[in-house]
């Protein structure tokens, strides 16, 4: 390289190393303004004496649903705080909160629309208007309906005209079941606001329960698989009401006799773990008076709360024990336990 050309080059190697050094100077006053407005704005926030709404959740506190039954009386007495015993593992607990029956609950009406219940959708937005006139009207409702999609209807509401008018509108659907895919959203997604206000929930779901994804049945399936979906529902608080729908007489070729057994098993897990059972609907014109029946039994779910002693906050599974004292004739259900927080 001859002289001429070694300056050329060495001119525009500084010239470049001048250009990259303004470059960098400029992010990094870029980054220094953004920071600086970023620690205004949190100055500003702290100094600001407009209320803020914070979410405290009560973590020391076990809260327990407890469903009530009396197969022999439709109507039973109310009872009272010192009718129950708590136990976590094992030992007795001093109860700490206690709620009646009374209390409002927020209740998400989940729609299985595949298979032949496609064909009878004039008596599922039937029987869904009825879901919700047999409700009380401190009770808040969402309707969400699924095949292989998932279809939000109606978000949480107390306003009966509203969810009627969206019942309306359900559509004829087309596709597989995922079931479990479709539990999971609602947990996840619509009952987290129930949590976080502090209101009991329940999920009342219509279904066989043959999701596509159960061994020999045609069709992927969910995403989700049952374990992940029992263990969510052991983790939350949210009360699983399985309103069995029996399908099975008008199955098709493709689904296999023990892909109902092994679904009825499935729902009456998920029932019990939640503290509650299964309801039967032998058909579609069924559901009127099973809707009834459920908003009735859950008119007589029990909240209790315990602050247990001891706590190790190590995850480790705790196994509740609820008793009911002096009333042999009714039977009692709770969730079997719960996963202790970590820290």
């Amino acid at each position: 390289m001859n002289l001429f050309a070694r300056k050329v080059h060495c001119r525009l190697s500084i010239s470049l190393a001048v250009r990259r050094l303004l470059t960098v100077r400029r992010s990094l006053l870029t980054i220094f303004v953004l920071l600086t407005a970023y620690c205004s704005l949190l100055s500003a926030f702290a100094q600001s004496p407009e209320p803020v709404d914070v979410v405290t959740i009560d973590t020391d506190l076990v809260n327990l649903n407890v469903s009530v039954f009396n197969n022999k009386a439709r109507n039973l007495a109310p009872l009272e705080q010192k009718d129950f015993a708590v136990l976590d593992n094992g030992a007795a607990q001093e109860i700490s909160f206690f709620a009646s029956g009374e209390s409002p609950f927020d209740l998400v009406l989940l729609l299985d629309l595949s298979g032949s219940t496609a064909k009878k959708i004039e008596l599922i937005r039937k029987s869904a208007k009825g879901f919700v006139d047999a409700t009380r009207p401190e009770d808040r409702i969402a309707v969400v309906t699924f095949t292989a999609d998932i279809q939000t209807v109606a978000k949480l509401t107390s306003d009966r005209e509203a969810l009627k008018k969206s019942i309306d509108g359900i559509e004829k659907p087309s596709g597989g079941t995922n079931f479990w895919d479709a539990l999971m959203f609602v947990l996840n997604h619509l009952t987290i606001q129930s949590r976080l206000e502090r209101r009991r929930s329940a999920v009342v779901v219509m279904t066989d329960g043959v999701d596509n994804a159960l061994p020999g049945v045609y069709g992927d399936g969910s995403i989700t698989t049952f374990d992940q979906l029992l263990e969510n529902v052991r983790r939350l608080d949210t009360i699983i009401v399985p309103v069995y729908l029996d399908t099975e007489r008008e199955a098709n070729a493709g689904t296999p006799r023990g892909a109902y057994s092994i679904a009825r098993e499935q729902l009456e897990l998920l029932a019990s773990e939640s503290g509650h059972t299964v309801y039967r609907a032998a058909k579609l014109k069924d559901l009127d008076k099973v809707y009834a029946a459920v908003v009735r039994d859950l008119g007589t779910v029990y909240s209790i709360g315990y602050r247990p002693e001891n706590r190790l906050r190590d995850g480790t599974w705790h196994t509740v024990t609820l008793r009911l004292i002096d009333h042999p004739e009714l039977e009692v259900r709770t969730r079997r336990g719960y996963y202790e927080t970590k820290q």
